[in-house]
C-alpha cells in the first residue's frame, strides 16, 4: 500500500511539476507576445516620427527655396536701383558744373562793367567774336534745353 500511496503521490507531484510548467510556458507566451506588441508600436512610433521629420524637411526646403528666390530679386531690384543713382549723381554732378560755369560766366561778365549791362563794342573788347555780326548773338541767348534723355527713370 505504500507503494500505491507514494506512487499516487508521485503522479500528483508530476502533474503539478506540469501544471505549473504549463503556467510558466503561458505566461513566456504572453511576454513574448506582449513584448513583440510593445516592440511593433516603437516601430510605429518612430516610423510615424520619420515621417513628419521627412515632411518637415520637405517644407524647410520649400521655404529655403521662396526665401532665396525673393533674395535673389531683392538683390537684382537693389543692384538697379544702385545703377540709377549712379546715373543720377553723375547728372547732378554735370548739372551742378554747368550751373557753376554759367554763374561764373554771369560773375564775370558783371564784374567786367560793373553795372552788368554792356553793349555790343564791349562783347567786342571782352575778347568775344565778332559782334558787330548779328547771327554771332545769337547764341548768346540761347537757353540751355533740358532733353528726356538726360533724365531716365
Amino acid at each position: 500500500m505504500a507503494f500505491s500511496s507514494g506512487n499516487s503521490s508521485g503522479l500528483q507531484n508530476s502533474g503539478s511539476e506540469e501544471d505549473l510548467q504549463l503556467l510558466m510556458d503561458q505566461r513566456k507566451r504572453k511576454r513574448m507576445q506582449s513584448n513583440r506588441e510593445s516592440a511593433r508600436r516603437s516601430r510605429m512610433r518612430k516610423q510615424k516620427h520619420l515621417d513628419e521629420l521627412t515632411a518637415q524637411v520637405g517644407q524647410l526646403q520649400s521655404e529655403n527655396s521662396r526665401i532665396l528666390t525673393s533674395i535673389t530679386i531683392t538683390t537684382q531690384h537693389f543692384i538697379n536701383v544702385e545703377a540709377e543713382n549712379s546715373v543720377l549723381r553723375a547728372q547732378v554732378a554735370e548739372l551742378s558744373q554747368r550751373l557753376q560755369s554759367l554763374n561764373d560766366i554771369l560773375e564775370y561778365m558783371n564784374s567786367a562793367n560793373g553795372n552788368g549791362v554792356f553793349g555790343a563794342a564791349d562783347l567786342h573788347l571782352q575778347g568775344f567774336p565778332d559782334t558787330n555780326n548779328s547771327w554771332n548773338l545769337m547764341y548768346l541767348n540761347q537757353p540751355i534745353m533740358a532733353s528726356a534723355d538726360m533724365f531716365q527713370y
